[in-house]
Order: C-alpha cells, then sequence, then structure tokens
C-alpha cells in the first residue's frame, strides 16, 4: 500500500534543491516514478516528500551542437522522447534504437533518463550503453555545480553519489570518434534485462578498403558491460586484448576457427562485471553468456561498417 506523501512542485532547480535540503532525508526527487512509485508502494522505500522536477521548465530539452558534437540530454527527457528524437536518431543512432528496446511501451512513455540514472536499478539498460561514449552528468545541489563522468555516479545497487540536496540535471555525450560505429544487445527472459553488452569500434582507414574487411585492423575498441553485476562498467582490460587485431582474427565465422583473443576478451569481460547469483541467473552463466553476446555485439559494430549490399558477419 502506498502510504501518503506530500508531492511538491517547483519550477526552478534551484528550488527543487532547496525542497530537497529543508526535508533531508524525508524527500527524493520523483522524476517519472516508474521505479520509486512501485519500491513506495511495496514499502521498500519510505518518503514523506517527493520533488517533482519534471515542472522544471528545460530539463525536458535535448540539445545538439553541430560543431562541437556534443549532445545534451535533459534529466527529464523520456525514454520515448529519447527514441524518436531526430537529432538522436541522425547523430546517435545506438542511442535511439537500443532506448526503443528499454523496458515496455508503458515505461518508456513515462520514464526518464535522470530517473532511470539516478534510481541505480542494476538490470537496467541506458548505463551500459552511455559508458560507450564519453558521457558525463551535470549534477546540481545547495554547493553549487558539478559535472563527473557517468561511471562515478552509481556507487551499487539502488546507490549513487548524490548527496541529500542534489540534483542530477543534465546528461552530457560527445559524438563518437570518425569512423567508429557501435553496437548494443541484450538478453534476458524476465521484464528485466538479465545482461547488456555494449561494443564500438574504429577501424584503421589504411587497412580497410570497405569491401575486404576481414583483414581490416581495429584501431580502437570499446567494451561494457551492464545488468549482470552491481553497476553497469566500461572493460578496458577487453579492450586492449581486442585493439591491434584484424577482424578477421576476432570473428570466427570468418577463418573457419575460434579466436583465443575474443573468448579470452569475453573471459575478462565476464569477471569484471563481478556478476551476481540471482533470479535471472548464477553469476557463472552469465559470464558465460557475457562472452558469448560480447561476440555478437562487436559482429553488429563491425557490420555497420559495412555496405548494406554486402552480407552480414556471424
Amino acid at each position: 500500500m502506498l502510504r501518503p506523501f506530500k508531492l511538491h512542485e517547483p519550477t526552478t532547480v534551484d528550488a527543487a534543491v532547496s525542497l530537497l535540503g529543508r526535508f533531508g532525508e524525508e524527500a527524493k526527487v520523483y522524476c517519472g516514478g516508474t521505479e520509486l512509485l512501485l519500491a513506495m508502494k511495496e514499502g521498500l522505500l519510505r518518503y514523506s516528500h517527493l520533488v517533482n522536477i519534471k515542472t522544471i521548465p528545460g530539463l525536458d530539452e535535448i540539445a545538439y551542437d553541430q560543431g562541437s558534437g556534443m549532445l545534451s540530454i535533459g534529466a527529464t527527457v523520456t525514454h520515448t522522447g529519447l527514441e524518436r528524437s531526430p537529432q538522436i536518431q541522425s547523430h546517435f543512432p545506438l542511442i535511439a534504437e537500443a532506448e526503443g528496446n528499454v523496458a515496455n511501451v508503458r515505461v518508456r512513455n513515462v520514464g526518464t533518463i535522470g530517473g532511470n540514472l539516478c534510481f541505480s536499478e542494476p538490470h537496467s539498460d541506458p548505463g551500459a550503453f552511455l559508458l560507450l561514449f564519453d558521457t558525463q552528468v551535470e549534477i546540481q545541489g545547495s554547493g553549487g555545480q558539478r559535472t563527473i563522468p557517468l561511471a562515478e555516479l552509481t556507487l551499487g545497487p539502488f546507490e549513487t553519489c548524490l548527496e541529500d540536496d542534489e540534483i542530477l540535471t543534465r546528461i552530457l555525450l560527445p559524438q563518437f570518434p570518425q569512423g567508429m560505429t557501435g553496437a548494443y544487445l541484450k538478453f534476458g527472459y524476465h521484464a528485466r534485462p538479465t545482461l547488456g553488452v555494449g561494443v564500438s569500434v574504429r577501424l584503421e582507414p589504411k587497412t580497410f578498403d570497405g569491401e575486404h574487411i576481414e583483414s581490416a585492423v581495429v584501431a580502437e575498441v570499446r567494451v561494457t558491460v551492464g545488468s549482470a553485476g552491481p553497476k553497469a562498467v566500461r572493460v578496458a582490460e577487453a579492450e586492449e586484448l581486442l585493439m591491434g587485431k584484424t577482424v578477421g582474427e576476432l570473428l570466427p565465422g570468418l577463418n573457419g576457427g575460434e579466436s583465443s583473443s575474443m573468448n579470452e576478451a569475453g573471459r575478462l569481460a565476464g569477471r569484471t562485471a563481478d556478476a551476481m547469483d540471482d533470479i535471472h541467473g548464477s553469476a557463472e552463466y552469465k559470464e558465460h553468456m557475457i562472452g558469448v553476446f560480447l561476440k555478437r555485439t562487436f559482429a553488429k559494430a563491425i557490420n555497420n561498417h559495412r555496405p548494406a549490399a554486402q552480407s552480414p558477419l556471424s
């Protein structure tokens, strides 16, 4: 049963910060409420005051700077808003596609990107695919404004680095470097994902003629894993192992055998994810599936380099 609470609807960030400071631990930011209200209804969380930041003008805006390639996303933009944004579809297609597969249509229409990141539910998609970009978050509180890497926001399941009177106001991220493409794939039997793997790849131009991709060398790669462990992570060890290899070395479908480098990268990704035993599966099972999905996601990212007429890699 949902206990009574007072809903505050400030019209400025400063007013919202003031309310949070006044009520302290009795207050919580309301930014869609798809997770928060459910937890309150189940008695898992109790707050006497909710501060609705969806009433603050400007926090629902998406802005893209053509010159710098920077994208600014307001905290109250919904998942559907991200999926359907022409700017994101054009310049950040990976985000548009991934957001279109978040949860279900009801959650996408109501849930917001800021609310999702701040609730820090481990089994959630956005943290993993946003880590593929050098994403930062803008935070405002009584002590002023600060900007931190997204990787530093989540401390663990349902826990962030935000102070009681701080609000995440914007998500800031640059486009991929020229020539880099990416992909995000997830897996699960339940409403929430069991795991999600993100990969972005830039091939060395001198080694890729646009047709014979097997000989192309990986110049840069980013690997992220989410939903399997306490928080989404980027896997630097796996990235280092994959860089400098040819596509043919890494994708077994091209050279007729297993790739020891890709297998080891999958093992490292599974270990770094710090997979947990839960209703979605055992830690051992998740680690294995992370390796499987790393190969699939890498192949999908590579396919984005290929002309549409060519057959996809496997």
